[in-house]
């Protein structure tokens, strides 16, 4: 194999490049550019319908982007062509899809400014819980009269299941005593689930037996803590029934040829639909008892449509009637709110019906402390500040519905009208949760007059005030009442003894004050806090209010030398004692830092709160912490390092890098990221220095390189090592570091032995050649402007590489070794020439140090020869079947090689480069278009 010979060809750099430079070629205003427009031609065929027939094509263009999607629509829609002609199946799913789309379009009547309902109902089941024996009457009927004889008359048919009816609310009853609160949930479902499973087994009569048995449920008060939970469940099975009646109706209308359009009248409706839609408002009315039978029909609204235009608007006066028949002032005022939301469902803009259930309930309002429910309050043993909030979640929603799009002349007369029954703090809760917030601001003083005279023996006045500071946390008051409203109300939250209903309160006016004071007031409010909160260390049950207060801080205060300057601040933090929320804490402080911090800084207020609070990420960090938490946690310490800057003060700045490291030692990223800061200051000193205090100068660089010399080792990737201590060398080349650059070189080089065979990426073990063979690539085309050391031999650092590289122990079936001898023969080839390609400032590499010396050649082609050798001796060893497209491939490449940097005027390597031409295409596996290219 040695006995072809390299000889380098002469490059000329210069004139390579000019010749590779694309051509400049004048552009005009008329000619094409890619942003511009595209002219699509329309090519039209016409068929003929003939035996063997072909088509003729015209076309046409136009100055236009024709839609595809569009025109294929043009004409008759053809997914309606294929519903005229479908089968029933077909059909229905159709109506399926008109009725999904009509669903969305109902909904969407009302804004996405009103929280519907489904978003209350999770918060309702949570809060209102109880741990009494609940029951369930069930009232079963008979089995009499199921045998009968169908008739075809109708009206036989309706008589009988009239009858059906009778039986049912005459037959039997059967109670489940003592059930536990989840026992009652789980029985609620199933009565939801059999609902379903016998309209879908068409037993209609049955599954309005269910709703009718589930809606008297909603008479019983007798565990009255349970009450709204209760009503959330059992309305979840009105709307399933109310659902499920309409559907059953539209689906009624459908014919053979078309669907009802979405916004349908009473004309469209067929007879059948019409008289099916009777049929079930005739079914309720004869229901005897009054909650059932209002529940029922309020769940059926919505199938007034199909009756009649003035269905809706007729039914919701006499429903809203209705509910003055019922005697308790708690189940009247959630049938109340049921009617509320059924009417914002269908008809939102009926407001009379709304405002008359609001102004009735207001007139009902003092039953609450009427004898009745007074002694059944003593009888279930519920004090009245227990009782009343249980009215909170029905009023609210009453009140939501009715304020809604209101006028202010509404909203002031239903608040004169609670002034008008003693200001109750009730309903003064409810007005401030329900009415708008600017409402709500712009009368703040009047608010506040009107909680001193309400009367705290059945609902206190914090929680008022809590009201009124989430509105104000919405909407701005007067400004020239802002300090009044907060002097107001902390008077009142100061004094509170309870530490939960204290923070309760508090975290609500921490938003108030931050968003309208200064940060003397934040800090007289946090240093109140912790006077309330450190007391038999009480912060401990409080932490996620504690946790909103420092968001909404930090989330206004986005100076942070202002922030940090905060006195109480940092011992505010101090209460966070539990890791993990101190850890989250300090999470939002570092992401609020990096979202908001405009400029470096050098702030020792802000360095020293900083670096305490990464200090306090990074020691939660253990064995057991995931990776994506190292990532993020890294992340935000590695944003703050970056937005540290001392400027000119290069000293300061390598002080603060050798601090953190010492403080961040257990997160690799970061100490990569201090690698890199390190790296580029010393780049930054010597361009800022450019040769004064030159003396100086090296010494801080050389101090920059040590500290990255001996903290690299203390990572574990290695290929994380091997490539900072490539970039590392590379920064103490450029600086005149001439030994500290070896040093990094022959530690790289000592390191690559110890490359696995597979390594962990993003949790799955890869191959590692093909990340080595990229590092070594990189690591070749350094050494072309390293300068060899006086006291070692020609080419040392390449040779030592070439070393370990022919030792390291490559997989069996691997050409990646023979890539990198291609890459080192470009090296030696570059290494060969007058004048290098790139050099480094001020540093000499070998072209000025041998100036073309003869010797240096002759070793530089010996070397080549050795390179050479190799690549050929492998090439023979893949003359096998299995390898032959291998061999092909190698070949072809060494070949380019040869042509790219040989000097094929020696016959021996010209010789050689033909026939590895003809070692290439020898098996026919190489690709044809490369070749001939």
């Amino acid at each position: 194999m040695a006995a072809f010979p390299w000889h380098s060809r002469n490059r000329n750099y210069k004139a390579e490049f000019a010749s590779c430079r694309l051509e400049a070629v004048p552009l005009e205003f008329g000619d094409y550019h890619p942003l511009k427009p595209i002219t699509v031609t329309e090519s039209k065929t016409k068929k003929v319908s003939r035996k063997g027939s072909t088509s003729s094509t015209s076309s046409s263009s136009s100055s236009s982007v024709v839609d595809p999607l569009s025109s294929v629509l043009d004409g008759t829609d053809p997914l309606s062509m294929f519903a005229a002609s479908a089968d029933p199946a077909t059909l229905a799913a159709a109506m399926d899809s008109s009725r999904k789309k009509r669903d969305r379009d109902d909904n969407s009547i009302v804004g996405s400014d009103f929280e519907p309902w489904a978003s209350k109902r999770g918060e309702i089941l949570a809060r209102y819980t109880t741990t009494e024996k609940l029951s369930i009457n069930l009232f079963m009927g008979s089995e009499k009269g199921k045998a009968g004889t169908a008739t075809s008359a109708m009206s036989e048919k309706v008589r009988t299941r009239l009858e059906e009816l009778d039986d049912f609310e005459e037959g039997s009853q059967k109670e489940l005593l003592n059930l536990t609160q989840q026992d009652y949930v789980n029985r609620i479902e199933e009565l939801n689930q059999s609902l379903k499973d016998a309209w879908a087994s068409d037993q209609k009569v049955k599954a309005l037996k269910i709703v009718i048995q589930c809606s008297k449920l909603l008479s019983d008060t007798s565990v009255i803590q349970f009450y709204p939970s209760k009503f959330v469940l059992i309305t979840d099975i009105l709307d399933t029934f109310g659902k499920l009646v309409y559907e059953r109706i539209f689906s009624m209308c459908v014919d053979n040829r078309s669907v009802l359009p979405d916004h349908f009248s009473p004309e469209n409706v067929n007879d059948t639909a019409k008289e099916t839609c009777l049929n079930w408002f005739f079914k309720i009315a004869s229901i005897r008892e009054l909650i059932p039978r209002f529940y029922v029909e309020a769940s059926i609204l919505k199938c007034n449509k199909f009756l009649s235009k003035t269905g809706i608007s007729e039914c919701l006066p006499r429903l809203t009637c209705m509910v003055r028949g019922i005697g308790d002032p708690l189940v009247s005022v959630y049938a109340r709110a049921y009617l509320c939301r059924v009417g914002m469902e269908v008809a939102p803009h009926l407001k009379e019906s709304l405002n008359k259930n609001f102004f009735d309930f207001l007139l009902t309002f003092k039953q609450i402390h009427g004898d009745t429910v007074q002694n059944q309050l003593v009888l279930q043993g519920v004090e009245l500040p227990s009782y009343l909030p249980l009215y909170s979640p029905a009023m609210d929603w009453v009140f939501q519905c009715v304020s809604y799009h209101a006028p202010e002349a509404l909203l002031t007369e239903m608040m004169e009208r609670c002034k008008k029954l003693g200001n109750n703090a009730l309903l003064l809760n409810s007005v401030m949760s329900a009415f708008r917030a600017e409402f709500i601001a712009t009368r703040s003083m009047d608010f506040i007059g009107m909680i001193k005279e309400c009367d705290e023996s059945g609902f206190p006045k914090h929680l008022l005030f809590r009201s009124l500071g989430l509105n104000l946390a919405l909407a701005d008051p007067p400004e020239s009442d802002r300090l009044q409203i907060l002097n107001e109300a902390w008077k009142v939250i100061t004094k509170l003894k309870n530490p939960q209903d204290y923070i309760n309160c508090a975290e609500v006016w921490v938003e108030y004050t931050c968003r309208h004071f200064t940060k003397r007031e934040v800090n007289t409010v946090l240093a109140d806090v912790i006077k309330h909160m450190t007391p038999d260390r009480a912060f401990e049950d409080s932490y996620p209010q504690l946790q909103s207060i420092i968001k909404k801080v930090i989330a206004h205060f986005h100076d942070f030398s202002v922030l940090f300057s905060v006195e109480k601040f940092l011992p505010f933090l101090d209460m966070f004692q539990k890791e993990s929320v101190r850890v989250e804490v300090c999470k939002c402080i570092m992401e609020v830092f990096i979202k908001h911090q405009q400029e470096p800084t050098k702030d020792p207020v802000i360095l020293n709160a900083l670096l305490h609070v990464c200090k306090t990420m990074h020691d939660s960090v253990n064995a057991l912490t995931l990776e994506d938490e190292k990532r993020m946690l890294a992340y935000l310490i590695n944003g703050f390092i970056k937005m540290v800057s001392f400027g000119r003060d290069f000293e300061q700045q390598l002080s603060f890098y050798v601090e953190a490291r010492s403080m961040f030692c257990n997160l690799e990223p970061v100490l990569v990221q201090l690698i890199h800061s390190v790296n580029r200051l010393a780049m930054e000193t010597r361009k800022v220095m450019k040769g004064n205090h030159s003396r100086k100068t090296a010494a801080f660089v050389r101090a920059c390189v040590a500290y990255c010399f001996i903290t690299i080792p203390s990572l574990v990737g290695i290929f994380t090592r091997l490539n900072l201590y490539l970039h590392s060398g590379q920064v103490a080349l450029a600086n005149q570091c001439l030994s500290q650059a070896d040093a990094f070189f022959k530690a790289a080089i000592s390191l690559v032995p110890e490359v696995p065979k597979m390594i962990n990426i993003d949790g799955k073990m890869r191959p590692s050649e093909s990340f080595l063979l990229e590092f070594l690539c990189n690591f070749f085309s350094t050494l072309l402007i390293v300068p060899d050391h006086p006291e070692h031999g020609v080419l040392f650092l390449v040779r030592e590489l070439l070393n370990v590289v022919q030792d390291y122990t490559w997989e069996e079936n691997s050409d990646e070794k023979i890539r990198i001898y291609t890459c080192v023969l470009h090296l030696l080839s570059a290494m060969s020439q007058e004048t290098y390609l790139y050099h480094v400032d001020k540093v000499d590499s070998n072209d000025s140090l041998y100036g073309g010396d003869s010797k240096f050649l002759a070793e530089n082609n010996k070397l080549c020869e050795t390179v050479m050798a190799q690549i050929l001796e492998h090439l023979k060893t893949l003359a096998k079947d299995e390898a032959l497209k291998r061999q092909s491939s190698l070949g072809l490449s060494f070949f380019n090689s040869i042509l790219a940097h040989g000097d094929l005027r020696n016959n021996r390597l010209n010789q050689l480069s033909v026939n590895l031409w003809h070692l290439a295409q020898r098996h026919g596996c190489v690709d044809t278009r490369t070749m001939v290219r």
